[in-house]
């Protein structure tokens, strides 16, 4: 069991902690005793759970406990979201069994790495997990083919990369498309995470891949031990800023998996004091009991830290998807960010500087075939806009 972590929940507020004591499970007389419950704003509380896409989970605890103290009202609000939600995510599974159809009847190897299969596999129960769209990732090889067949169907691509000397293929990780009448966004990936760094090629994530039955269609997802360096790596990039990332990982950790195999992943891309953060932070907030496998999961100091700094986005209610973001928040997460990486992340990230962005091209246009000047050029031009006080990269 990993040792219980010193993390400073008084920043908390306690419409947060009284949310975390319902998911958790804890007795009526627990949180009367340790909650002020005529101090919660109850309209607050609700918007926690929105914006954290825990109120399924919550909704659940309601109904199976009728003697938590939460006003009739609020139950209802509640009880409205989670049949929205249970809606929604038949519709998004159906599409999600249309898009593997499509695909493998072309030769197109797909793993789909979030939304109603983590709902499936983690929860038992699609009703239990919120999910905005679908995410698939393919082999790079495909891309182009996939970018067809999906316009063919009345999908729509919904963003355009600015690109210099094709620097969009490891600065970025998905491509946006968007069904206009199903009203489905589609992301598909050719890489786990934005880039530069280093992660398991298709082939390997392949190789260890899993399979799930809604119906007659199978749909591929990653091996439990993938899985979890993905959503810990996922998690960590924004900041933990929606508490449904740590119950995935909670529900996750009842899964059987293989602790050595996961220690070498954990080591091999630098993130075993992610690692330790995931473990601090869900026995902290979720009281998890994390298994003896996953030992590795460790409380060094860094990790103690790391977590603690994710309170901010919790405390905070910090929504990344949402432009703009404060400039204070904007700091904070670029710091927090950075923190994260490995040294040889950060030495990686550093020389990424180095080649050119599709901005240099826009202070100084050049013809494609002299790009390869933007190395030499890109210090001045940077130069150039620091001193002229235009707002790019």
């Amino acid at each position: 069991m990993i040792k219980r972590s010193p993390l400073d929940l008084s920043v908390l507020p306690n419409e947060i902690k009284l949310l975390l004591w319902v998911i958790q499970g804890r007795k009526k007389q627990e949180m009367i005793k340790g909650i002020n419950l005529e101090a919660i704003d109850w309209h607050g509380f609700v918007q926690l759970a929105v914006h954290h896409r825990v109120y399924p989970s919550l909704f659940e605890r309601l109904q199976s406990d009728a003697g938590l103290p939460i006003p009739h009202d609020v139950q209802e609000q509640l009880a409205s979201y989670y049949k929205n939600n249970t809606f929604k995510m038949l519709y998004l599974a159906a599409e999600m069994e249309a898009i593997a159809r499509l695909l493998e009847r072309e030769g197109v190897h797909t793993l789909f790495l979030k939304g109603p299969i983590l709902a499936q596999v983690l929860y038992n129960d699609l009703s239990l997990r919120t999910s905005s769209d679908l995410d698939v990732l393919i082999p790079f090889r495909h891309l182009e083919k996939v970018e067809h067949l999906l316009c063919a169907t009345g999908y729509v691509k919904h963003e355009y990369f600015q690109t210099v000397l094709n620097d969009w293929k490891w600065r970025h990780h998905h491509m946006t498309f968007y069904h206009t009448k199903k009203k489905i966004k589609l992301e598909i990936h050719w890489r786990l995470h934005p880039g530069p760094g280093k992660e398991p090629s298709f082939a390997e994530l392949w190789e260890k891949k899993q399979e799930l039955k809604l119906s007659k269609t199978g749909i591929a997802f990653l091996g439990n031990e993938d899985l979890f360096l993905f959503l810990i790596l996922h998690g960590a990039r924004h900041g933990w800023s929606r508490l449904r990332w740590l119950v995935d990982l909670q529900k996750l950790m009842e899964q059987p998996m293989d602790g050595v195999r996961l220690q070498k992943l954990l080591k091999r891309f630098r993130a075993t004091h992610i690692g330790g953060q995931v473990g601090i932070l869900t026995d902290a907030l979720l009281k998890t009991t994390v298994p003896t496998s996953l030992k590795v999961l460790n409380t060094k100091r860094r990790s103690n830290k790391l977590a603690q700094e994710a309170l901010f986005y919790i405390k905070e209610k910090v929504n990344l998807h949402q432009e703009p973001v404060p400039e204070a928040i904007s700091r904070y997460h670029k710091k927090h960010l950075f923190k994260l990486m490995s040294h040889r992340q950060k030495i990686l990230f550093l020389f990424s500087f180095l080649y050119p962005y599709s901005t240099d091209v826009q202070t100084l246009p050049l013809p494609r075939r002299f790009h390869f000047l933007y190395f030499l050029l890109r210090p001045f031009l940077l130069l150039w806009r620091k001193l002229t006080k235009q707002v790019l990269i």
